[in-house]
C-alpha cells in the first residue's frame, strides 16, 4: 500500500513538466516508484525499475530530486525489503552521481538538491541501516559516503555501519 506520506509528495510535484531519463516527461515516474513501493516479489516489479528514468549509471535527470523526495517519504513507511533495497540502491546511484549540473538557473544544481535531500533524512537512513539488513547497512554507508556527508558524527556512524556489515558476513553469520 502506498502511504499517504509518499500519495502527498508525489501529488506535490508537476510531473509532467520535468524531463525524465527515458528522455520525454516525467509523468509516468509517479507510476513506476507506486510499482516499486507496493512490490513484495521480484515479480512485482518487472517491468517497473528507476533506471534510465531517475538515474543511469549515476546520471541524474530534472525528475531526479523530486523523486528522491517521495523515495526518502517511502523509506519512513513499512515497506517490503526488496522494495527498501530497490530505493536504498536508487538513492546510491543517485547520491554517486552529479548530473551534469550545468546551471540553466539560479540556485542549486540537481546533484546538490539531491544530496541535500539526503542529508536532511539522515536519520531515517541511519535508522534502516543499523536495524535492517547488513546490505541494508552497508548501503547505507555508501549512500552517506557519496552524499557527502561529513563531520565527526557521519563518520562515527560510517563506521557502525562497516562494523555491523562485516559482522553479519562473517564465515558462519546470517546476514
Amino acid at each position: 500500500m502506498v502511504s499517504e506520506l509518499v500519495r502527498a509528495e508525489l501529488r506535490r510535484v508537476d510531473w509532467a513538466s520535468l524531463e525524465c531519463g527515458c528522455g520525454g516527461s516525467a509523468e509516468h515516474v509517479p507510476l513506476l516508484i507506486e510499482a516499486i513501493v507496493t512490490a513484495e516479489t521480484p515479480r512485482d516489479m518487472i517491468g517497473y525499475t528507476l533506471d534510465g528514468h531517475v538515474e543511469e549509471s549515476t546520471i541524474i535527470f530534472e525528475c531526479t530530486p523530486p523523486a528522491v523526495g517521495v523515495i526518502m517519504a517511502a523509506l519512513a513507511g513499512d515497506l517490503s525489503t526488496l522494495a527498501r533495497k530497490v530505493l536504498l540502491q536508487t538513492l546510491w546511484f543517485v547520491a554517486a552521481g552529479s548530473g551534469d549540473d550545468q546551471q540553466t538557473s539560479p540556485g542549486p544544481g540537481l546533484g546538490e538538491r539531491c544530496g541535500q535531500q539526503v542529508r536532511e533524512g539522515f536519520w531515517r537512513l541511519l535508522h534502516i541501516g543499523l536495524t535492517g539488513t547488513a546490505e541494508d547497512a552497508e548501503t547505507v554507508a555508501e549512500i552517506c559516503e557519496s552524499s557527502g556527508l561529513g563531520g565527526d558524527k557521519a563518520a562515527f556512524y560510517q563506521a557502525e555501519l562497516r562494523d555491523r556489515v562485516r559482522a553479519k558476513t562473517k564465515p558462519g553469520r546470517r546476514g
